[in-house]
């Protein structure tokens, strides 16, 4: 479960995020635009001087010449590229490398259930599971690592709506990537949305499986550690 990250990768200093899409940074001895690969607000890695990683991209259709992809939180390095949990998981079910969903190696991608549209559905003969995946960056001053970083409506409604998957005879999960090493356990963000943490809980208790996993990160790749203990709060 390994990712090589492609491209011309550089290091820069972060400046200032201009939108949830766009943030200024200072590559080379100038002042450039970056496309931040995560909406999320991360107010506690996207500091005014921080050292990040950015891919350089040539396509004159962009706005923006780089992919803010990795940002150093003192000497760890955080991926926040909200894309790579789908990636990984995909990966890792494919070669069979994800202990809980042993055998179930067929794999497809956005597939709709009623009015969802979750990230993966996975297939072992006659058995199926929907799975859906989350990217965390954010790490408490205790190591433990906690999901959203913002409300997200979207978010309680695909964790309840597995609910539904159960009931037509389909195991359902939410995995949380956790893109960097430092943590040592995973809880739901209840004092950011507690409608979500709320929705978490019930889902659990309804038979939805939770799975959290560290990653290691380097410049030029990422790949799911070990799996770390859910705190259910």
């Amino acid at each position: 479960m390994k990712i090589r990250i492609q491209g011309e990768l550089k290091e820069a200093r972060f400046i200032k995020r201009l939108n949830r899409f766009i943030g200024e940074i200072f590559i080379d001895g100038d002042i450039q635009k970056t496309h931040i690969a995560n909406t999320g607000r991360m107010r506690e890695l996207l500091t005014e001087g921080a050292r990040i990683v950015v891919r350089q991209v040539q396509d004159k259709k962009r706005k923006t010449a780089y992919d803010l992809l990795m940002v150093y939180k003192e000497d760890v390095l955080v991926s926040i590229d909200s894309k790579l949990p789908n990636i990984l998981l995909e990966k890792g079910f494919e070669s069979n490398s994800i202990p809980a969903f042993k055998d179930y190696t067929s794999v497809k991608k956005e597939v709709t259930f009623g009015k969802s549209r979750f990230d993966l559905l996975i297939h072992r003969q006659r058995d199926a599971a929907f799975i859906e995946a989350k990217c965390v960056t954010y790490v408490r001053e205790d190591h433990v690592a906690s999901f959203p970083d913002a409300p997200t409506e979207r978010g309680r409604k695909h964790v309840l709506e597995l609910m539904e998957a159960l009931q037509a005879g389909m195991r359902g999960a939410v995995y949380f990537i956790v893109q960097r090493e430092d943590a040592i356990a995973f809880t739901p963000n209840r004092m950011m949305d507690p409608h979500f943490a709320d929705a978490v809980v019930e889902a659990y208790h309804a038979g939805v499986e939770f799975y959290a996993y560290i990653c290691k990160v380097a410049p030029g790749e990422i790949q799911i550690y070990k799996e770390i203990p859910i705190f259910f709060t």
